[in-house]
């Protein structure tokens, strides 16, 4: 699991787009994961069909390049009900104001604990 605070993109779906890169990007140094996960449909089409994406082209170009490191590369849609501690970790990396940056297994101790349901 990891998260990151980004600047501000263009859109949530850049930003989406974003993340996955730098997620890749992230795998290749840290660990042999093939598989990744998320909660935008938007982003699975994205991977899937880029051409019908043209206002993404560049972006899209990148994850394709990335792709050619994972040989079993594989992207899930996971609902949003059943995605509470990614997207917790998300909104806190947003409320931070300097730069963050996380990759583990295990949220950080300097990190807030999402609520218990």
């Amino acid at each position: 699991m990891g998260t990151r605070n980004f600047t501000r993109c263009e859109s949530a779906l850049h930003s989406e787009v974003e993340a996955l890169r730098w997620a890749m990007e992230n795998m290749l140094q840290h660990s042999s994961c093939q598989s990744f996960r998320t909660d935008c449909k938007e982003l699975i089409a994205m991977i899937n069909e880029p051409q019908e994406w043209p206002r993404f082209a560049t972006e899209l170009e990148k994850i394709e390049t990335l792709q050619i490191c994972f040989p079993d590369f594989k992207i899930t849609h996971v609902p949003r009900v059943r995605s509470q501690l990614p997207d917790f970790l998300a909104k806190t990396a947003r409320s931070f104001r300097r730069e963050l940056l996380f990759i583990g297994c295990s949220i950080p101790v300097w990190l807030p604990r999402p609520p218990q349901a």
